[in-house]
């Protein structure tokens, strides 16, 4: 019997201590090559058919460690508090309550970017939504660990071994919460739970829903309610109720939501999330993800606009544009700009890059009226322009502003093209997780890009054509 055979049944065993219990429908796996873990349909599996039942005392929280107390008296939260609870059982090897499940799990998720090198963010995530991202996040957990778990080690009222409690140890801690945690209600918070993150995720292709159901209520139907999928990394960490002594319900049900044949694997969902999403959270993509987006940062567009105006003009153009969003949304701020999975830029972005590049009358007349000309004889109020009309604000010069746009994000992922990436990807083997999930990263966002030059290019030959003229923006704006 293999390694990973004996870790299956010794969790299955837990399991069964735990009053845990799943239906003989599920076959639970450990692939051998890789030894990811998955859930298959042994038969035929129908929607509505109740598969699992877990016990909320069974999941590792906050709430349920050994470490609770300590935990509180420290006031840590959040990921911070979980990450220690976590360590802290493991620290605990065979005595701790959650060994049997504990086991079966990997020491830590290498694929969550968060684990990688320096020099591997550097090199694989170059120009993607996460370069940045990531190496703060690198800088943040060091952070973290140095102000939080070091004294509070340090001055735990029991002896703890510190190896357990070092950086890299947090760093690990810090990858299994980020991939398998759930959120489960507001007495527990979040937390590991066993069995439900063997299930793998498929994006708007989930078999199986995750709910949490009451066994003392006579009403099924009035104590049911979702369980959110795996918490968020930008939530307010604060999340534990502290004005409850218990949870309002005990029982966690997974209940199949589509029919799955016998042989196939059953999914459940973390939510409708994009590639760069779910590479930071779960290390993983998906080829043909609908969610898929770019950012394009504000700063990248006044570094457009500083090289076709002066500073000065950029800067009191930023200050309209902020002026007039702050009106429509008070108190929200915007660092980046989304581009949609097909191509099409927000409304936002269209504004600013709208004010930019009126003409100074022009600017002035809206200045005082708030009423832009868009031709001699027809003027837009920007204030109601939204991303159902935003096509009024594609004049020439935006886009050809958005193909300028397009054409410095997509230098910032290097030298390498994106028909090198699509053959590098294609000899990339699956093994090789982090260059795959890399690559299918940068392919999807650079696609996208590609899609916004056609929204762009769409635009200017039409208007073109109207023109009777066969000039490209491109080089018009070489030229200024």
């Amino acid at each position: 019997m293999s390694c990973s055979s004996r870790r299956m049944r010794a969790f299955k065993r837990w399991m069964n201590s735990q009053s845990i219990e799943y239906s003989n429908a599920l076959d639970l796996i450990t692939r051998q090559e890789d030894q990811q873990m998955y859930v298959n349909a042994l038969c035929d599996i129908h929607e509505g058919d109740l598969i699992a039942t877990i016990p909320k005392h069974s999941c590792l929280t906050v709430k349920s460690s050994g470490a609770r107390p300590f935990i509180e008296d420290f006031c840590l939260e959040g990921y911070i508090a979980l990450s220690v609870a976590l360590m802290y059982e493991k620290s605990l090897g065979q005595q701790s309550p959650w060994f049997g499940y504990l086991q079966l799990l990997p020491d830590r998720n290498p694929d969550v970017p968060l684990l990688w090198s320096l020099d591997e963010i550097d090199e694989l995530l170059l120009g993607t939504e996460l370069h940045k991202t990531v190496k703060e996040d690198k800088a943040l957990v060091y952070e973290d660990w140095k102000a939080c778990i070091v004294p509070f080690v340090k001055s735990a009222p029991i002896q703890l071994n510190p190896d357990y409690f070092d950086l890299e140890q947090y760093l690990a801690a810090k990858s299994l919460i980020s991939s398998r945690s759930f959120q489960i209600d507001d007495y527990y918070g979040f937390g590991m739970v066993p069995l439900a993150d063997l299930f793998n995720h498929k994006t708007d292709g989930e078999d199986v829903h995750f709910t949490s159901v009451s066994s003392h209520s006579e009403s099924d139907t009035d104590s049911s309610e979702n369980i959110e999928n795996p918490i968020d990394d930008y939530q307010n960490e604060d999340i534990l109720c502290q004005n409850q002594n218990e949870s309002t319900t005990d029982i966690l049900e997974m209940i199949m939501v589509r029919d799955v044949k016998a042989g196939t694997e059953v999914f459940n969902t973390y939510g409708s999330m994009g590639n760069a999403a779910l590479l930071h959270r779960y290390g993983f993509t998906e080829p043909d993800n609908p969610y898929n987006i770019v950012n394009i940062d504000l700063e990248l567009v006044l570094q457009w606009s500083s090289s076709i105006f002066s500073r000065r003009h950029t800067r009191s153009r930023l200050s309209m544009w902020k002026k007039l969003h702050l009106c429509e949304f008070p108190g929200q701020q915007i660092d980046y700009f989304e581009i949609s999975s097909d191509g099409e830029p927000e409304v936002e972005l269209l504004k600013l890059i709208f004010i930019i590049l009126l003409p100074e009358k022009a600017y002035n007349e809206f200045d005082r009226s708030k009423v832009a000309l868009i031709s001699d004889k027809k003027g837009i109020i920007l204030s109601e322009i939204s991303e159902t009309n935003k096509k009024l604000l594609l004049t020439e010069r935006v886009q050809g502003a958005l193909l300028s746009l397009a054409g410095i994000r997509e230098s910032c992922y290097g030298l390498r093209s994106m028909e090198d990436d699509v053959e590098a990807l294609k000899a990339c083997p699956f093994t090789n997780r982090k260059l795959y999930h890399s690559l299918v990263l940068r392919i999807c966002e650079r696609r996208i890009l590609k899609k916004l030059r056609a929204y762009a290019y769409a635009g200017v030959r039409h208007l073109n054509v109207c023109n009777g003229s066969t000039s490209t923006l491109r080089k018009k704006f070489r030229k200024r």
